[in-house]
């Protein structure tokens, strides 16, 4: 999604989440506990007249055709928990959608070479998520007809919504959690979107692992930086190698000074494999530690806000609404 992310930034600078594992499971990441789910069965499989999207299979190196449903299903699949309530569900599914029409009109615009014609792929380390319908079954074990069930019936009600802003698909950047509020695309990128910006996301701070702490040994700390900024000087006592310079409003790390490097909240986060970029910094006699909160680049919707809304009453629309303020919902395709 990386890619994606920053090819439409560098577009609103001239004129929109996610940890990833092989096959992108947001529910192997995140855990909710929620009642049994037994109302849902396996639904029918209603047709829809959308263009079908172009997946480069990086496994085979085909381009393979996959129905809108099919991708949506599979998309909110590999996004977010089955657990997650129902309105969260939807509110994905128009995420995702959102995020897949837009791809795919970059793409028509300036074709990436490396897609041979498709308008993404299956690597989650630059696209968004998506996984098979048999890669549901091998993932959700003998609770897969029960939680394909929920999705699909979720994502087949929003089926026919994106957002858009200015009539255009809107960048509908997502993550985990936020720090307890939301990050603007311009703090996180660089660039300002004007419906990307901060919101509060209160019950994030409620989520499972929304605090994490990694430590760090003197030589272990000299290898990650000096791997994720070559020829970076580390010289002096380990306790002044790292040092916050800028922190946002909503939490996030934006400068930091590090060794004889001043570089971004962010670089310092893919350096030392952090779970977000709002993090901070304390050094004992013997290990620096590393504290973060929230998880994920902290833009958009926070997917356990989002649930959290729903589980209040929320709708998939409100949901929408506040995390994406001054954005509207078109219809993209018809049944």
């Amino acid at each position: 999604m990386k890619k994606y992310i920053y090819t439409v930034l560098a577009a609103v600078v001239s004129v929109t989440v996610l940890p990833a594992v092989p096959v992108y499971i947001a529910g192997a990441e995140h855990t909710a506990a929620v009642p049994e789910l037994h109302e849902y069965i396996m639904p029918d499989e209603p047709e829809y007249s959308g263009e079908p999207y172009r997946v480069l299979n990086t496994r085979t190196g085909r381009v393979e055709e996959v129905a809108v449903r099919d991708y949506v299903i599979g998309a909110v699949g590999a996004e977010m928990p089955a657990t997650f309530e129902p309105e969260a569900l939807k509110a994905q599914a128009v995420a995702a959608h959102t995020y897949a029409e837009r791809q795919r009109n970059l793409e028509r615009i300036t074709p990436t070479k490396e897609l041979c014609g498709a308008d993404f792929s299956d690597d989650t380390a630059k696209y968004q998520g998506y996984i098979t319908k048999s890669e549901m079954q091998e993932y959700y074990g003998d609770k897969y007809e029960e939680y394909y069930g929920k999705i699909s019936s979720a994502a087949d009600e929003v089926m026919d919504m994106i957002l858009t802003y200015r009539g255009e698909p809107a960048i509908a950047a997502f993550h985990s959690m936020s720090p307890g509020r939301t990050e603007s695309a311009e703090n996180a990128w660089g660039a300002p979107v004007d419906y990307l910006i901060p919101v509060d996301s209160p019950a994030d701070t409620s989520a499972p692992r929304y605090m994490d702490e990694v430590r760090y040994t003197e030589e272990m700390l000299r290898s990650k930086l000096e791997s994720g900024f070559p020829g970076i000087e580390l010289s002096g006592d380990r306790s002044e190698w790292i040092e916050i310079a800028e922190v946002s409003d909503s939490g996030t790390v934006l400068k930091v000074r590090a060794g004889d490097r001043t570089v971004s909240g962010n670089e310092l986060r893919i350096a030392l494999g952090l779970r977000s970029a709002c993090f901070s910094i304390e050094n004992t006699a013997d290990e620096t530690v590393v504290t973060t909160r929230g998880f994920g680049h902290g833009v958009g919707m926070s997917q356990y806000g989002a649930n959290a809304m729903a589980a209040d009453g929320s709708s998939w629309r409100e949901i929408l609404a506040h995390y994406y303020p001054g954005c509207d919902l078109k219809e993209a395709v018809n049944r």
